[in-house]
């Protein structure tokens, strides 16, 4: 089995945050110490492996600890109990700009940045070309660094992480910044890394990217590790918990009963089989009912119901609203109860979320009542290895070659 490219056990780090610095050499010698502070452990026991030519996605709330993960594999910050080794030459882009001079010119900062990285003079000059070639900047090369946009520090950060020959390269929230097609270009690159046997880790808050681009996932929160494993369950997993963190908080805040002003209110949910018995999953091509149970309470001007489909990491599949399919609903005062049904469900295996909202007709801007990702299903399917959003329906033929000559030829 071969070594781990890199490798953290029982890491402890801890930040010591100041409610007050003690300035003089009077007070520091009366109170004993430099201050007033309060430690706080970014990390408590982590455990963790990274195997050589993976891609792994570190993901979880803020201040889980994900960044400073990085930065101990960096080695920019060292550990307070436990150890870390790692294996073959390390790159990073952990934050924007880091070590860069603004006062120096792109070219300078080129120099500084890739010795910080371990290159010599020499091996700089060797690659210089290339380094402004891929960062597109030529224009702007000479010009000082303070003049540069936040996508121009990406864009040179980048051009020289790649330049040091990389074995594990170290992604921080790098691609929250920049254009599109330089996205693009950074992104084909770390494909080819992948394919050549590189080891990418990376922190980003798209769980979308997580599950195109990592071989594996991680889940890091208050500083421990509660799952490691394949990018789309550890997704769920964790999505999961989000939405369940949510839906107390939710219930703690709405303790009270509605008030009977509320126009309109959404009284219970029910995805549903053909019989009408409840059902959690759905096998992919077949048919979804929900019946919205709704009370309007108020008088609302022709009220419309929307329904609208997320992947589990929040992306947006498809939205639909009875104004749309000119569906009317009574306006009259008491309870109602409406039927949507799905008649093949084209999704890909997974979990999937719906939001639903009640609009006055005449102002769907704000709803009156929305429920956002709340309830939840599985898509199940026996075909492996479909990629993408959704399953289009296809069958494969073999024909004879005669006939697309034939075709092309008229």
């Amino acid at each position: 089995m071969a070594a781990a490219a890199i490798e953290l056990h029982d890491v402890y780090k801890r930040y010591r945050i100041y409610r007050q610095r003690y300035q003089s050499v009077k007070e520091i010698l009366v109170h004993r110490r430099l201050g007033e502070w309060q430690d706080h452990w970014a990390l408590r026991g982590l455990d963790l492996q990274v195997r050589p030519g993976t891609t792994v996605g570190l993901v979880g709330p803020n201040g889980a600890g994900k960044s400073t993960t990085l930065k101990l594999m960096a080695r920019i910050l060292a550990p307070d109990r436990g150890w870390l080794k790692s294996s073959g030459r390390v790159s990073g882009l952990l934050e924007l700009g880091a070590g860069f001079q603004l006062e120096y010119s792109g070219r300078e900062n080129i120099f500084l940045n890739a010795s910080l990285l371990g290159l010599t003079r020499k091996h700089i000059l060797s690659r210089l070309d290339e380094i402004i070639a891929f960062s597109e900047l030529e224009p702007f090369i000479d010009d000082p660094l303070r003049t540069y946009s936040s996508g121009m520090y990406m864009r040179l950060a980048f051009a020289i992480a790649i330049n040091v020959d990389p074995e594990v390269l170290l992604v921080d929230e790098i691609f929250a910044v920049g254009d599109q097609s330089f996205q693009q270009k950074c992104l084909n690159w770390l494909g080819g890394f992948q394919h050549q046997g590189g080891t990418i880790v990376m922190v980003t808050h798209n769980l979308g990217t997580v599950q195109e681009m990592c071989t594996e996932a991680a889940w890091i929160e208050h500083g421990r590790l509660l799952d490691l494993g394949p990018p789309q369950q550890v997704v769920n997993n964790y999505v999961d918990r989000v939405r369940e963190t949510d839906l107390q908080r939710r219930e703690k805040e709405s303790n009270e009963p509605i008030p009977p002003s509320t126009p309109i209110e959404i009284e219970r949910v029910r995805l549903v089989d053909a019989l009408g018995e409840p059902v959690g999953s759905v096998a992919a091509g077949e048919k979804l009912v929900i019946d919205i149970t709704y009370r309007i309470n108020t008088h609302v001007r022709s009220p419309r119901v929307g329904v609208s489909v997320f992947r589990n990491d929040g992306v947006y599949l498809y939205g639909i609203n009875t104004g749309i399919d000119r569906v009317s609903i009574p306006e009259a005062k008491g309870e109602g109860c409406i039927r949507l049904t799905y008649r093949s469900v084209n999704l890909l295996a997974g979990l999937y979320r719906l939001s639903i909202g009640i609009f006055d007709g005449q102002q769907e801007e704000r709803p009156i009542v929305f429920h956002d990702k709340i309830y939840g299903f599985r898509v199940t399917s026996d075909v492996q290895g479909e990629q993408g959003l959704v399953r289009l329906d296809h069958k494969w033929e073999l024909r004879p070659a005669s006939d697309s000559r034939r075709a092309a030829a008229n």
